[in-house]
Parts: structure tokens; sequence; C-alpha cells
């Protein structure tokens, strides 16, 4: 049985180059639904079938669609037994306490929060100059493709996840492309989507689902005419390619690739609670068998007693532990690639590196070690990013060495830094963190940053290469709708042809932002 594409509204067969299959990363067997690969035709259709959803959608009562999106966050919930179900066969992740217990409830969360935003209109951010006569609101963007990734196939999915609620919540229909890895999961998804679109009279085509398309006709999705911007979870790779598409139309594209997540431990944390940070660096390296995009990957110490001590229990911790799964063929493969890598350059193989398990996709726990020098000699090839159960620990001689391993580091999304509350680390803690700050979008004080909470202060961005523009969020209500918003400024106005927003009392019951200009700028042309 072949699945079918929804487009406007209707599940249909899809104009396809192909087909595909999930595969059970448990077994490594192949799950028995193909999936199409859908053709440039298929995205056509789904691009016209969105333009019109974009502009009825701007006619829409903010209400109609926070009511859509609160329909649809009650059937997820509703459906959660089959939906763990499925993303359990496909992604090889626990039904408890991870799918279930954890990242649906974050899910549903996360949509609810989206449509209380969207009714109250505060992503908008309307502001009035009464002395200029000027007022300003962000207003929906357009269609937006959202491409989803593999760890995450609820929270970040592409009909599903942050992206999706962010788009929607702003006024603007979404173009799901699933994560081949778990193309039934996002199906089941899109099937509740539509369910709630038709009961909430919101335009049918609000959410549309393909699974896989060539190279080039993604490339062509992303910098259609039609589009207003996207969203993308996924390899370094194959982002950029989107990237380089969307860049040369001048379409907005807003791409999560990868981080190092780098954690230092400075001395006096190590000999003042050692064994605990043992603890919290287990806990965060291996849960999801390390395949969080803030798993940290990378940690920075001093040399000394405290540091070998660190080392050695954590060598005996990653040796003793048992492998968990990783999400499929593909990942498996990339991350024993990412270690012969590491290994290449002069990494010191502490514990695993082994090959990937033939009967189903793992790989045993991976310890590597670098020294400082060898870091900055290649702080390219170091940061290799290895995703999945696998970390590097970079050693340096002092703390003149390790400030200059931080300045050699790329863009993150999180670094964090370990040190002593007694305060003896706190003339190193400023140094450090002075290198450390430009380099990240959430500094951490004595934590592992595998957390990411669904919190208005939230930022999961960061400098390139972890996202694609270091001032936007993808977590973090109502911060992350500003994505898929466009700007618009209302110069003189007339009152009746505002949007309700800008009305001096808006029918949000939320006033303005007012700005008593002392001057203003009508002689400045340009």
């Amino acid at each position: 049985m072949t699945a079918k594409v929804l487009i406007n509204g209707a599940w249909r067969s899809s104009d396809a180059t192909g087909t595909f299959q999930a595969t059970n990363p448990n077994t490594n067997e192949k799950l028995p639904t193909e999936f199409p690969i859908s053709s440039w035709a298929d995205c056509d259709a789904a691009l016209d079938a969105a333009f019109a959803a974009a502009r009825e959608m701007r006619t829409l009562p903010a209400a109609v669609i926070a009511e859509f999106l609160e329909s649809y966050a009650d059937k997820i919930d509703a459906a959660s037994d089959s939906l763990v179900e499925a993303a359990a066969s496909e992604s090889g992740l626990a039904k408890s306490p991870r799918l279930a217990d954890v990242e649906l409830p974050r899910t549903s969360n996360q949509i609810r929060l989206s449509a209380q935003s969207c009714r109250r209109g505060d992503w908008a951010l309307a502001t009035i100059d009464t002395a200029a006569g000027i007022r300003s609101c962000y207003e929906p963007l357009g269609p937006v493709c959202v491409f989803g990734p593999n760890n995450f196939p609820f929270a970040f999915g592409s009909v599903s996840g942050g992206d999706f609620a962010a788009a929607i919540a702003a006024g603007n229909p979404v173009i799901g492309k699933a994560n081949s890895t778990v193309p039934e999961t996002t199906r089941r998804f899109a099937q509740l989507a539509l369910q709630a679109a038709q009961e909430t009279g919101v335009p049918d085509a609000i959410v549309q689902l393909i699974y896989r398309t060539g190279h080039a006709d993604g490339e062509r999705l992303v910098s259609d005419p039609r589009v207003g911007a996207t969203g993308y979870t996924g390899s370094r790779s194959a982002g950029l390619k989107l990237k380089a598409a969307a860049d040369a139309a001048g379409k907005p594209i807003y791409l999560e690739l990868s981080s190092v997540n780098p954690v230092v431990i400075l001395p006096g944390a190590l000999k003042s609670r050692g064994a605990e940070i043992v603890d919290e660096f287990m806990t965060s390296a291996l849960m999801g068998t390390g395949q969080f995009c803030t798993n940290p990957g990378v940690v920075i110490a001093i040399k000394g007693q405290a540091t070998d001590d660190f080392i050695k229990a954590v060598q005996d911790r990653f040796q003793s532990s048992p492998a968990g799964t990783l999400l499929s063929p593909a990942v498996a493969s990339s991350l024993n690639q990412s270690v012969k890598t590491l290994c290449d350059l002069g990494a010191e193989l502490l514990a695993g590196g082994g090959e990937v398990e033939a009967d189903r996709c793992a790989m045993a726990n991976t310890l590597l070690k670098a020294t400082g020098k060898q870091f900055i000699s290649d702080p390219e090839g170091f940061q290799t990013e290895a995703f999945g159960n696998a970390s590097l620990l970079v050693v340096a001689d002092d703390l003149a060495e390790l400030r200059e391993v931080i300045k050699t580091l790329e863009g993150n999304l999180t670094g964090c830094v370990y040190s002593d509350p007694g305060g003896s680390d706190d003339d190193a803690y400023e140094q450090v963190a002075f290198e450390l700050i430009p380099k990240v979008g959430r500094v951490l004080n004595d934590k592992m940053p595998t957390g990411v909470a669904v919190s208005a202060a939230m930022n999961h961005g960061g400098p390139y290469p972890a996202t694609g523009h270091p001032g936007f969020t993808a977590v973090g209500v109502p911060a992350c709708l500003l994505r898929f918003g466009k700007l618009t400024s209302y110069d003189n106005v007339r009152p009746a042809r505002l949007p309700k927003l800008l009305a001096d009392k808006n029918p949000t019951g939320e006033t303005p932002r007012q700005i008593d200009g002392a001057w203003t700028t009508d002689d400045v042309k340009g």
C-alpha cells in the first residue's frame, strides 16, 4: 500500500517519482507502508492551494485560527496512544517516558501556547506613534514550508511542532515535508489537523503534507514566489543547499543545523562536586542515545588531578552503560563516520568506537579525548558533529589555552560553564564567559544543556552554523512567531482601514504600545 499525500483538504494519490519505506531501528526491518516521493506537480498543487488559503486567512479573525490550534491540540491528546505507537516503531524512541509522558504533552502544550498568543495578538508588536501618525505591526507572511527533523517526531514535527504552530498562529498556512524516518507518524498528525480544520472553519489547505521530494524540487520549493518562508531542522549539508536556493530568491529560511554545545568545567567545580557533575554529564550525554540538538558534544576542562578523575569516571560509565538505539541506519552510519573522522585527526579513543550493530541501529557509547593544542590546530575538524551517543573531551594546559579553544568555536545553540559555588572560579568564569557568550544562543551555569523549556524567555537558536540567523528562536512564545511575520507600517491610514490590532482600542483588549514622539522625520527622504 502506498500512502497518499494531503493537498488542499484531500488525501490523494501522489504524482510520484518513486517510493520509500521507513525502517524500525530496533530491528533494522523495513516497515510495510510505502510512501511516495513527490514530483514537482505535487509541490506545485500544494503551493497553489496554500497561496489561496493564505489570502483567505488574512480575513479570518485571530480567534478562529486559535480555535483551530486548540482543537488540534485536543485531538493530539486524545490520539496519544496511536501517535506514540507509530513514533516508537519508526524512531526507536521509548514509548514511556520519552514519547508519551514528555514529548507528546509538550507538543500539545506549545500548540496551545501559540493559540493563546494568536488570540491576544501580542506577537504582532502593535505600535502607535501618535505624533507622527504612524502605526505598525507584524502581519502574516504567506505560505510556510516546514521540514521536520528525525529526533523529535512530535515537538519539532513538520505538521505538529514548534515551527508549524508558530507559522499557523502568525496566520500562515503550512506545507509540511515529513522527515523520511517518521512518515507514518507525520501522516497521523496531518489526519488530526485536517479534522480540526474542517471542524473549525479554517481553509482546508491550512495544513498540507508531502513526504519526500528530490533535492532539486526541495530547493525549488523553498525559493518559489508563492512561499513566504521556510522552517528547517536537520543536517547542515542539506540545510545549506536549501538556504542557498532560498537566499538566491530572497526568501526567508530559518535553519537549525548543527551544534556541539560546549560545556566548560572549571577546576573548582570538579574539586567541589566532581561526582555530581559526572552524573549530570552522563544523563545528558546519553539521554535519547545522545540524539538531542543540545547534546553536550564537547567538554572542555583544564588538566589536573580532578580532571583526570573526572575523565576516568566518565570513561568507566560510558563503557558499562548499555548503548541505546539510534534513529535510523543513516544516523548510525553518520555517527560511525564522524567518530572515524575525529580519530583520524588524532583524538584518543577512550571508550566505544566500534562498528554499528547488525541487528539494530546502535553503536557502543563512544568517548574521545583531545588536547587543547590539537583542537586549536584543527578546530573545524574537531567540531565534527558526532550526532548520537558520542562526546569529545578537550583538555587544555591552562586557562589561557582553554580560552583559545573557546575562541575557535563555531556558533552553537548552547554553552555551559560549571564553576565552584564557593567562588574559587569566579575570576576564571568572567574570562571564559567573555569568550563564550558571543558563540552561543543560550548560556547555562552549573547545569547541562539538554533541557529546552517551553518558556517565553527561552532562546533555541544561536550563531551560524547552529542556525541560519542568530536573531531568532525556534522555541519560546511569542518570540518564535516573529519568524513568520512581515512588519507593516501604516502611515496616515484612516482608522477604518487599519488592521484591528492597530485600532486605539483593539478587539483583544490589549492596548497597542503608544509612542508620543518628540520629533518626526517627515522631511527626511528615503
